[in-house]
């Protein structure tokens, strides 16, 4: 990606032009919080049947040219490929998706651990439900509190790093990951499977998130909420075409 890209997407972001350009940790904060709450996450290409580019110039057309979102293996991919030009440290994982699970998921999300001079950082921009708004440091038992939300992670012998959500006093499992080196290309057949087998839960019904200051909102199905913590401040259900294609465009730029 050249530089005009890079601030191309910094403007696509809502990134100041006076902001300093730089692999540190404050950068990567600002990045991943501007993303998420301006970057959709949605799949309305997969339901639509157009297939879905990972490389950098597709991502980039796509999310950045024509100001659209995407589901996690191309929002965290075009993160990952900004935050290299840029001169990060990234480790490209996969990851296994723990929360609503009972029984240990396919590894099919996609998030980046970060080197700063700070240490090491899990972003992730690619969740459409509540989730970190900032990057949280991958250490074991150290306790990270942002936007009225805690967050922790546990090490597994097996699944690795678990990135765990405190509430009301107890863990719940948000998703785990391992960081052996992964290529792009080895997401491919996984985002495939996402946008195309029968199983998928990508390809059913309308999945549509954005993050915001205090909460996100969404839109699954016909029905639209806005979330403020966990409440629903507000909710549309049965959404005519009109009114769906309003939302999207609205709320979402899309």
């Amino acid at each position: 990606m050249t530089e005009l890209n890079i601030r191309a997407y910094l403007d696509r972001i809502g990134m100041p032009h006076d902001v300093k350009v730089e692999p540190t940790y404050a950068f990567l904060r600002e990045v991943m919080y501007r993303q998420v709450t301006t970057v959709p996450y949605e799949n309305l290409d997969i339901l639509a049947g157009k297939p879905l580019s990972l490389t950098p110039e597709g991502l980039f057309e796509k999310m950045v040219t024509r100001r659209r979102g995407g589901f996690c293996f191309e929002v965290n991919a075009l993160l990952s490929y900004v935050l290299k030009q840029i001169g990060f440290d990234v480790r490209d994982c996969f990851a296994r998706f723990l929360k609503g699970e009972s029984t240990i998921p396919a590894r099919r999300h996609h998030v980046l651990a970060v080197t700063c001079p700070e240490g090491l950082y899990l972003a992730d921009v690619g969740v459409g439900v509540r989730a970190p708004r900032y990057p949280v440091k991958i250490e074991e038992g150290l306790v990270q509190h942002q936007l009225g939300e805690s967050y922790v992670f546990e090490r597994d012998d097996e699944l690795g790093w678990i990135l765990c959500e405190i509430r009301d006093g107890a863990r719940q499992r948000l998703f785990s990951f391992t960081t052996e080196l992964q290529l792009m290309s080895d997401f491919a057949p996984m985002s495939y499977y996402c946008e195309k087998h029968p199983d998928s839960i990508f390809n059913k019904s309308i999945m549509v998130a954005m993050k915001t200051a205090d909460g996100r909102k969404t839109v699954n199905g016909r029905e639209f909420k806005v979330f403020v913590g966990d409440d629903a401040v507000r909710v549309e259900s049965d959404l005519s075409d009109e009114r769906l294609a309003e939302v999207l465009a609205l709320e979402f730029g899309l």
